[in-house]
């Protein structure tokens, strides 16, 4: 037991956009803290995805153990419950040799699977195929308005337009008899935990987007991406940012601009998802990603965490959308 009182290190999570230095940061944070980077980028999950998910290759690391990298093959789908599973047992490994965990990404979802207390409510394929023959069928309005019936708090959050969203709620309640919104994450740490959110003003960001996509084109994602291709990619690796839309590329569906300006695109709305999601967590502390000093300031922060004398900061400041 520490001198506060406390008996168990708080995680130390990075999130935030794409393309905001997340990665770097987790390093230099591991490097000094003595600890060890959990993965939470859902795509960062998979083996030969390297140069369209920013992976850091065994050289890149510098010697820093990395977890939940490189787990699945891309014609498996990821899943939530497998993920939270596994890294939770991670951070359990991690703690008892006395590390740190360092967990870094932007997949929302994953992020909160593994750092809060959150039920997983089960899958069922054939309900799940149902339903989405359906969708096809009638379209997501109809079954958006059959949502609307049995949880209207759900339908409240998720858009008509999000088939997979829909058809997931829809799902859950026929299983489980239960409200969807039944089985969403509380904002509560499953252990102390500390967030660190990067942000960026919005033409940076774009800026960087467009900076990391040609570095990309640069280093080789059509190649990646058309080696994975002789192998039947798993709909969630297929649908990734960056590969769906070299895949149009390698299928004659576009030109190699067009697919570059999509790659783009598609970037930058996934940062905007992402800073929608993590911007509705009250107990993330963001920091300006171009700030000096940025190492000392997220180290400040996770020595007061340390301490007990970090507060929520409640409400966070917008740079992003500025």
């Amino acid at each position: 037991m520490t001198a506060t009182g406390r008996t168990t290190t708080p995680v130390v999570a990075l999130v935030g956009p794409t393309a905001t230095g997340k990665s770097d940061l987790g390093l230099a944070l591991a490097e000094r803290l003595g600890g060890e980077i959990v993965n939470a980028d859902a795509m960062q999950l998979y083996r030969g995805m390297d140069i369209g998910t920013a992976k850091l290759s065994p050289a890149e690391r510098r010697g820093v153990v990395h977890h939940m990298l490189d787990v699945l093959d891309v014609d498996e789908d990821a899943s939530v419950a497998a993920y939270q599973r596994a890294a939770r047992a991670d951070l359990a490994v991690i703690a008892a040799h006395g590390g740190r965990p360092v967990v870094v990404g932007g997949s929302g979802l994953y992020v909160r699977a593994l750092l809060d207390r959150m039920e997983l409510a089960p899958v069922d394929p054939v309900v799940r195929a149902r339903l989405e023959a359906r969708a096809r069928e009638v379209g997501p309005g109809l079954l958006h308005d059959e949502l609307a019936a049995v949880d209207p708090d759900a339908a409240d959050r998720i858009g008509r337009a999000n088939t997979r969203r829909i058809v997931r709620a829809l799902e859950v309640i026929e299983i489980t008899g239960r409200p969807y919104t039944a089985t969403l994450p509380e904002q509560v740490y499953a252990r102390p935990t500390v967030q660190i959110g990067l942000d960026c003003a919005r033409d940076v960001l774009d800026e960087r987007i467009e900076h990391r996509v040609a570095h990309m084109w640069a280093r080789g994602l059509v190649d990646e991406v058309g080696g994975l291709a002789g192998r039947r990619m798993g709909r969630t690796a297929a649908r990734a940012v960056g590969y769906a839309q070299v895949l149009a590329l390698l299928r004659g569906e576009v030109t190699e601009p067009e697919a570059r300006a999509a790659v783009i695109a598609g970037t930058r709305r996934l940062a905007r998802k992402q800073m929608g999601w993590f911007g509705r967590d009250p107990r993330v502390h963001w920091l300006d990603s171009r700030a000096p000093e940025l190492v000392d300031r997220a180290l400040d922060l996770v020595a007061q965490a340390d301490a007990g004398r970090l507060v929520d900061p409640g409400v966070r400041r917008r740079t992003l959308g500025s």
